[in-house]
Order: C-alpha cells, then structure tokens, then sequence
C-alpha cells in the first residue's frame, strides 16, 4: 500500500472539506478510481492542512499523483506547498 501526503498553507478548511466532498459525489475523479481510502487532516490555528490518498499499489499511486497534481486546491483550499509519497508498512485500526 501506498499513500501520497499533500500539505496546504491557508484556506479555509470547512471550504475545502466542502469542495472534497462535493468533487467526489459521483464517484472518484478521472485518475483516482484506484485510490482506496482519503484522509484530510487539519490544524486550524496554524492554518495547514494534509491531504492523504491511499493506494493499493504502485500503478495506481503513479495515475492518482499524476491526475492530483494536475488539480489546484480550488477556492478556500489554500496553497499546496509539498507533495510526499509513503510506502505503508503498518495500517491497523484500533477499537
């Protein structure tokens, strides 16, 4: 498993949690059909955030990077300043 972590400076993170969920309620879009999980972390009195997209394996990481860094963060999603790719040794779910 594989998971690409994009961090954003600014924005507003109701906007972008609003924009997320309204570009993904029809399905995934075009390059991330692969991805199997996201998470969007934020810290709101430092005004970042991190968006994490997960996926199954290298092919799929490859389209999905490559159809993210073709999207802009859209009104209220702040700047992306980097982009960093993890291979997922451990992933468990507690409770």
């Amino acid at each position: 498993m594989f998971a690409r972590i994009a961090r954003f400076e600014g924005g507003e993170p109701d906007s972008m949690t609003a924009q997320v969920r309204e570009d993904m309620a029809s399905g995934p879009p075009p390059g991330l059909e692969d991805a199997t999980g996201f998470w969007l972390l934020v810290d709101r009195e430092r005004g970042t955030s991190l968006g994490i997209v997960f996926f199954a394996d290298e092919e799929g990481l490859r389209r999905g990077d490559e159809a993210l860094n073709a999207m802009s963060p859209g009104e209220g999603g702040g700047q992306r300043s980097t982009v960093e790719i993890y291979e997922v040794l451990m992933r468990e779910e507690l409770g």
